[in-house]
């Protein structure tokens, strides 16, 4: 059991104590403390890096948050969205990166399946995790927030799928933060060469306008043949400051299907990144975002293409309301080994709101000459003519609008072939839309 953290604030000294209380090998310790240096000597992103240009962090002051401790009496779990109604292989639940619980099907136990706290993992099968936790996909010295992730993480998930083995019934996981709250957790999914999984991942805070802090880690490692289909929903409270990186390695002749929902946090910097490492790999990227009020939502793409034979196909839909922004960059980058490579990118964004903001960024970066590379970016107002042949047909303006934000999405929600999360996206971007101005 890891012992409690009782200072307060991410300084010299209350490192040295949380490295202190942890019951973890000398190899992670030692990786902490990398990190802890790199975290140092960097300095917090600005309006001067070509990441950060469009995200104002003026505003974010860290010294507001501290180590997560001991949960408050009153700690309420929201409930889940992604699950309900499904039958599951494992599923794991955190709290302000503190797991509750974990719990797999002895079924897939037996045949070698690992999943729960990645902290109780890593301390009984570290010679499994080390050489895929933050070495292949994940880089914890990107920036300041990815070494702070690096140097801090608790909490989080591992699900680890041996050779060959095909889980037919997905795992859910469960990142929930209170009002004020921290969370640090990161995310490990590794498929072995020819096995199957699929994993439905989400955040959630305690009330839609709780505030906090997320910085995290994803990191998607898909053997040989693997197949993952892996979806990520984000709908933390709208005061939370929500920074992560997330990151797939996709191996020869393997696939992925990444599904991502963006709909909470006061702010949100993410870096997601697919690299296609081996011959004939191929990915699927799928973006829902939908935002309201001030809120201010920034993800970077990448769709790398580092073998052969690859195909990546990402597409992004935003619906914007009220002085909200959305800033999507993606790119596109074909290495010179990376020949026949069949890529594509798109993003579109309707704007509900005359002061809402999108700022649309597609790109291509090519290195080999033997490629097919495309991409596009639209923004737009709701038609309406649309509006008014729905309402002439008896429904309200809001019933309309409704209506149309939903046909917007569609092209994405046909992408998605888990019912329940088609349900759970389609449902929470129904509720949050007004009438347009």
């Amino acid at each position: 059991m890891t012992a409690t953290i009782t200072q307060v604030g991410f300084s010299q000294e209350s490192f040295d104590a949380f490295l202190a209380a942890r019951d973890e090998p000398q190899w992670l310790l030692d990786l902490r403390r990398q990190c802890w240096d790199a975290y140092t000597a960097l300095p917090m992103p600005g309006g001067r890096d070509e990441e950060w240009m469009r995200t104002d962090i003026r505003l974010f002051r860290l010294d507001k948050f501290a180590v997560p401790g001991d949960l408050p009496a009153d700690a309420v779990c929201p409930p889940a969205q992604l699950s309900e109604g499904v039958e599951l292989a494992g599923q794991a639940t955190t709290l302000n990166s503190r797991s509750l619980f974990a719990q797999l099907d002895p079924k897939w136990a037996a045949k070698g399946v690992l999943f729960g706290s990645l902290e109780e993992i890593v301390r009984e099968h570290g010679e499994l995790i080390r050489p895929h936790l933050m070495t292949r996909a994940v880089d914890p010295r990107k920036d300041k927030f990815a070494a702070l992730h690096g140097a801090f993480w608790t909490g989080g998930f591992v699900l680890y799928v041996p050779k060959g083995v095909a889980v037919a019934e997905p795992f859910h996981m469960l990142s929930a933060m209170t009002d004020g709250g921290v969370d640090l957790g990161h995310a490990l999914v590794i498929l072995e060469d020819g096995a199957e999984a699929t994993a439905l991942a989400e955040t959630a805070s305690d009330s839609e306008t709780a505030t906090g802090l997320h910085c995290g880690a994803i990191e998607l490692i898909v053997g040989r043949e693997a197949r993952l289909r892996y979806v990520n929903l984000q709908d933390w409270g709208h005061g939370v400051w929500h920074f992560a990186q997330q990151n797939a390695l996709v191996d020869r002749d393997a696939s992925i299907q990444w599904t991502i929902g963006a709909l909470g946090s006061r702010l949100a910097k993410v870096n997601q990144h697919v690299a296609l490492v081996g011959l004939g790999a191929e990915a699927q990227v799928n973006g829902v975002v939908f935002t309201e009020g001030k809120q201010h939502l920034s993800y970077h793409t990448l769709q790398h293409h580092r073998a052969a034979n690859c195909r990546s196909d990402l597409l992004y839909k935003g619906g914007l309301q009220d002085k909200s922004r959305f800033v999507w960059r993606g790119m596109i980058k074909v290495d010179p080994a990376a020949q026949k490579t069949d890529g594509y990118q798109r993003n579109d964004n309707l704007m509900l709101s005359t002061d809402a903001r999108s700022d649309s960024i597609p790109g291509l970066e090519i290195e080999a000459d033997d490629v097919r590379c495309t991409h596009g970016s639209t923004s737009g107002r709701v038609d309406d003519e649309l509006i008014y042949y729905a309402q002439a047909r008896g429904l309200t303006r809001n019933e309309a609008v409704r209506l149309v934000v939903t046909g917007f999405f569609q092209q994405v929600f046909d992408r998605i072939t888990i019912e329940s999360v088609r349900e759970a996206l389609g449902h929470a971007i129904r509720r949050r839309v007004r009438e347009v101005e």
